[in-house]
């Protein structure tokens, strides 16, 4: 395949991925929007693997083949519920191959186009700029590789979900940057050295760590989002350093788009997006939970039924707990009986609602629950005081009064959906046990609250078989 073919077909791929990323903003047009990134990156693979420069095809065909299976075989095991930590480690992957990219194009630099006919200046200018982006593809891609870590440990619990507080936090961060700056300096000016790059790389990686470790639990859809413009940003970094201008036009759009919406999330989270960046939020002393709210109230399956049964208008505010019990389905069924006798029925969506942004949304559509009835909080929070009964499935810290009433609260002024204005709220938990950020919920203890009690599907079944 000759050179201009391949520069035709990386254009091709171009606007596939761009095709793709506007199928993915819409749930209607989601489904051809993977499809279109399917298409680019096929194109992409196949114009690399025949492009005039590529070497070594039989040793790119088994990676491939090695690669492709197992990221088969783990999609096809994945559950929903576990689908944030698995693109979690997927950036890792990501930082990790800018972190070798950026050594091997250090080792071996790739050859300057038409050198014969630039001057020894131009040629020293190529040379400079080359160390400068094999320094920050590493710097960018260590971070991203450890942080990414730290984040699937957390979402997968193996890892404590409480923000890392140590003596110093910002200063060690800002050490950090200062050191890995003056080792950049000295590795332009020495022309390349191992030791300033290896020296680095492990900053970064402690760097990465400490960044991400430091941001509690109730905040990892942000770091999620963030990390995923880490690694275009990375991969972006990895194509100036092999000259490929898909890798660079291609991380270029992850790393944008996800800095966008790591911006709207923190938005809808009342946070400073420059905090995020800095890992600055998130790190408050969790307040213990113990403290004493009153009574709570109990209402069995039955109750409830009879409840929605009176109703004239109802909405559904889904949370993780129903990605883990997977209610999507009966919660579909009772909606679907609800309509038919008449009852309105909406969902509210938090826009962090899960570990994932999009997370209830992929549920619910994966449910056959209709697009339509499923909305922002921006678009249904005032409907509440309007409605009869809301039933909050598996959600806590995004329908928790103290973010708006109580100031010293941890999540004290993030958005939530304001759900107690409603006649009766119903919430499904397993315990009185808090949500993923450890902090109290007084809505379990007002007068309009029951509280339903047990694993979320098995309570939704029931409801149904009342209904």
């Amino acid at each position: 395949m000759s050179a201009g073919l391949v520069q035709a077909a990386y254009i091709v791929a171009a606007l596939f991925f761009i095709m793709s990323l506007a199928g993915l903003s819409k749930q209607t047009s989601a489904r051809s929007g993977n499809y279109y990134g399917i298409a680019g990156m096929a194109i992409a693979l196949i114009a690399t693997i025949f492009s005039p420069d590529a070497q070594g095809f039989g040793w790119v065909i088994v990676a491939m083949a090695i690669g492709g299976a197992i990221g088969i075989f783990y999609a096809r095991k994945v559950e929903m519920t576990e689908m944030p930590e698995l693109v979690a480690i997927l950036h890792s992957f990501v930082g990790l191959a800018a972190v070798l990219v950026g050594y091997n194009s250090y080792i071996d630099p790739p050859a300057i186009a038409n050198v014969a006919m630039l001057s020894a200046s131009e040629v020293h200018a190529h040379h400079v700029i080359h160390m400068v982006e094999v320094f920050l593809g590493v710097f960018i891609g260590a971070v991203t590789f450890t942080g990414s870590i730290v984040a699937f440990g957390k979402l997968r619990g193996v890892i404590s979900s409480s923000p890392l507080n140590i003596p110093h936090k910002h200063k060690l961060n800002l050490a950090a940057i200062v050191v890995s700056t003056l080792l950049m300096i000295y590795f332009v000016k020495a022309d390349g050295s191992m030791f300033a790059l290896i020296v680095m790389t492990l900053i970064a990686f402690a760097f990465g760590y400490h960044l991400v470790a430091s941001i509690g639990g109730a905040d990892m859809p942000v770091v999620v989002s963030m990390l995923n413009s880490y690694s275009g940003w990375a991969a972006a970094a990895a194509g100036f350093m092999l000259a490929n201008d898909l890798l660079i036009v291609t991380g270029a759009l992850v790393g944008s788009s996800g800095a966008i919406l790591s911006y709207i999330m923190c938005k809808a989270m009342n946070r400073s997006f420059v905090s995020v960046i800095a890992g600055g939020f998130g790190q408050e002393v969790v307040i213990s939970s113990d403290e004493e709210q009153g009574e709570h109230r109990e209402a069995s399956a039955e109750e409830v039924a009879e409840m929605l049964k009176n109703s004239k208008s109802v909405i559904i505010t889904p949370g993780y707990g129903m990605a883990v019990a997977q209610a999507q389905y009966p919660v579909h069924e009772i909606t679907e009986k609800l309509r038919a006798q008449g009852v309105e029925v909406r969902f509210g969506i938090h826009p962090v609602a899960g570990r994932l942004p999009g997370h209830m949304n992929v549920l619910l559509a994966e449910a056959k629950v209709p697009y339509d009835i499923v909305l922002e909080m921006d678009e249904i929070n005032d409907d509440f005081s309007d409605t009869d009964t809301v039933l909050v499935i598996g959600a806590n810290d995004t329908v928790n009064p103290a973010a708006l009433e109580d100031p010293n609260s941890p999540i004290a002024g993030m958005p939530v959906l304001e759900v107690w204005k409603a006649q009766n709220v119903i919430v499904f938990k397993r315990s009185m046990n808090t949500g993923y950020a450890g902090v109290q919920n007084p809505l379990f203890f007002k007068e309009n609250t029951f509280m339903l009690f047990g694993d979320a599907k098995d309570s939704v079944d029931a409801i149904s078989k009342a209904l």
